[in-house]
């Protein structure tokens, strides 16, 4: 049933597209190892062409809320150079502590960034830290902890390609108006310590889809 979801909603796309499909226009299907659908996978598109640049950039202000002893959204994409804004909506105090993701721990030597933030008081504004994020590639792709609570975990990716996007809960991730001709796609996940191949892809007036597998199944998401 969850396959056949995950079809109608790819045709879908495809069916919005082809009626009136734009020379760079691409469909990009996620799955694990066992092929159902990975959301929260952040899906790369590099064109040849690098001085193009689409109608809706990459977000380069993002805020990551802790609540519920969690991180909020699970995995932020932003630009290069982009701010994000911590803020701590529990009323007990958090830390923020960053690592490279491919790292898997926090220590003095690969921390990234150290941040404290209080409680939230009862019936005041949460407390919030602003942060600039300047590096991109595999160090772009942060994992996020608490010193005060273990289980959590969250994740920045910072792009250096402005067509950069996670997928939805049906594994998929579109863009639009690419430039036309050669272009690398790969894909990032939490998860997939090991980077997967990436794909080159041509860009022309049909619609392109592609599926990318990762090697793994992600671990459920603590709710």
């Amino acid at each position: 049933m969850k396959a056949l979801v995950r079809l109608t909603a790819i045709a879908a796309l495809l069916s919005a597209f082809g009626a009136s499909a734009h020379a760079g226009n691409l469909v990009v299907s996620v799955i694990d190892k066992d092929g159902k659908p990975v959301q929260d996978a952040v899906v790369v598109v590099a064109p040849a062409n690098k001085t193009a640049l689409p109608k809706t950039p990459l977000a380069t202000q993002a805020t990551i809320s802790q609540e519920k002893m969690q991180f909020i959204p699970a995995v932020t994409v932003v630009s290069v150079g982009s701010k994000v804004n911590f803020v701590n909506n529990d009323p007990w105090d958090h830390h923020v502590r960053s690592s490279p993701a491919g790292m898997g721990q926090f220590s003095a030597t690969n921390a990234g960034f150290e941040l404290r933030l209080e409680g939230k008081p009862d019936g005041k504004p949460a407390k919030s830290t602003e942060i600039t994020l300047n590096k991109a590639g595999v160090v772009g792709a942060t994992l996020l902890g608490c010193f005060i609570h273990g289980s959590m975990r969250g994740y920045i990716y910072a792009s250096e390609s402005p067509w950069t996007a996670k997928t939805s809960s049906e594994g998929i991730a579109t863009f639009e108006d690419l430039p036309e001709g050669g272009a690398q796609l790969k894909v990032w996940h939490a998860d997939q310590l090991v980077d997967i191949a990436p794909q080159q892809v041509t860009v022309g007036a049909v619609l392109a889809k592609n599926v990318m597998q990762l090697t793994v199944v992600p671990r459920r998401r603590r709710s």
